[in-house]
């Protein structure tokens, strides 16, 4: 098996609020998947929903294999976890709350845990209620990883943390993968995702709207501005296998954040009636993630067949170049 995490048709509907509306997610072994959405989007539902912490109302969820419902016990053995605010014991030392954690697991966990504290400069007979938010976070992430996880989960863990600490953060996630680990990163912090992360899905209202590798999205992706004569003019379409994620239109220019658009469609904008211009460009991740979260409903976003001929009209490129 080639996937860590598997879901399929997954809802969790709660009174007035449908907090997932259908997933469809695989998370392929050793690599570092980022799930980014706003605040409500469902990103922690899901994550409690693998750990075991909440049933869902529909769907199927398998993690290493596992069923969260039936094995949740086994899972959380077997995965470490962090969150924006993690809980830990204030009255204890950083080595102490080591020591205490070591108990529930195999022997090695405290000799990691002392290796990760001492890699991070942590001052292990400083109480935990004397810790920045920073040293408490590295804690956190120590004792998370200190029985080896084959699943690394983290839920908004670098919220409120200054940029040095992010940096080394997210960099410790990348080094996890290339030693065929599996890490789940759930953020809304676009220049972390965008520098560490080999998969993105962008989560949207309970639904997942875009996922792919982050390397297949720089070379598909394209901000397209086109330039019309007439700003009452009827707009030109997008056609054939691109898909558009927003569109916005300011006066004389139209903007789109298109998925699969090529030099066919350029041509094909470009014989519409009344435009003058089209220029392209790579999208950036933050784009994308504004297009997916604030651009066309999800509902209404397809794809259609290229015309065989362009409109006809008086501005035609023949037109133009005949003129």
């Amino acid at each position: 098996m080639n996937d860590c995490v598997v879901i399929e048709g997954l809802e969790m509907h709660f009174r007035g609020c449908d907090a997932l509306r259908g997933i469809d997610l695989k998370i392929p072994k050793g690599s570092v998947f980022a799930l980014l959405g706003e605040n409500g989007a469902g990103k922690t539902t899901l994550i409690r929903i693998l750990t075991g912490f909440q049933v869902p109302s529909k769907g199927k969820v398998s993690v290493l294999g596992l069923d969260p419902v039936r094995d949740s016990l086994e899972i959380r053995r077997r995965i470490g976890y962090v969150s924006d605010a993690p809980a830990l014991y204030d009255w204890m030392r950083v080595d102490e709350i080591g020591w205490f954690a070591s108990s529930f697991y195999t022997k090695g966990f405290l000799e990691r845990y002392r290796e990760s504290i001492a890699r991070y400069e942590l001052p292990s007979d400083r109480k935990i209620k004397h810790l920045s938010k920073g040293q408490r976070a590295k804690v956190a992430l120590s004792l998370a990883v200190a029985h080896d996880p084959e699943l690394l989960i983290l839920d908004e863990p670098t919220s409120g943390l200054d940029p040095l600490v992010r940096r080394e953060f997210m960099e410790s996630m990348v080094e996890r993968a290339a030693t065929g680990q599996t890490v789940l990163l759930s953020s809304h912090q676009i220049a972390e995702v965008e520098r560490v992360a080999d998969y993105i899905a962008i989560v949207h209202q309970g639904k997942v709207r875009l996922t792919a590798l982050l390397s297949d999205l720089r070379d598909q992706v394209f901000e397209v501005t086109v330039g019309v004569a007439d700003p009452l003019a009827a707009l030109p379409e997008i056609r054939g296998s691109a898909e558009v994620l927003s569109e916005q239109r300011m006066g004389r220019q139209l903007r789109w954040v298109v998925r699969g658009f090529d030099p066919t469609h350029e041509r094909a904008i470009l014989a519409w009636p009344g435009v003058q211009s089209v220029r392209s460009r790579p999208a950036t991740l933050e784009e994308l993630f504004v297009a997916c979260t604030r651009g066309i409903a999800p509902e209404t976003i397809e794809s259609v067949d290229l015309p065989k001929q362009p409109p006809t009209g008086n501005n035609t490129v023949a037109d133009r170049q005949a003129s």
